[in-house]
């Protein structure tokens, strides 16, 4: 029972650090302030920078490794899964 506990805080904790590094790039239809004037749209005109899987790796790892210890808690205590 203790690792599907912990198995379920690292996935939560995975998710939050996911979520939170995206949130820290910035609102994602927020135009690139670098960017010469363009109009205010919410179209983007190129691929978006805001939204990264290399950034987001280690939240994503984390709720992985979560989801493999619910899978081994569950097999302890002898649940199907």
């Amino acid at each position: 029972m203790t690792l599907v506990v912990i198995g379920a805080f690292f996935v939560t904790i995975g998710v939050a650090l996911a979520a939170v590094r995206t949130a820290e790039r910035g609102r994602l239809s927020q135009p690139d302030p670098r960017a010469s004037a363009r109009p205010d749209t919410l179209e983007p005109t190129g691929r978006g920078r805001r939204l990264s899987f290399k950034a987001d790796l280690p939240g994503l790892a984390l709720a992985a490794f979560g989801v493999v210890l619910i899978c081994v808690g569950a097999a302890t205590l002898g649940l199907p899964g």
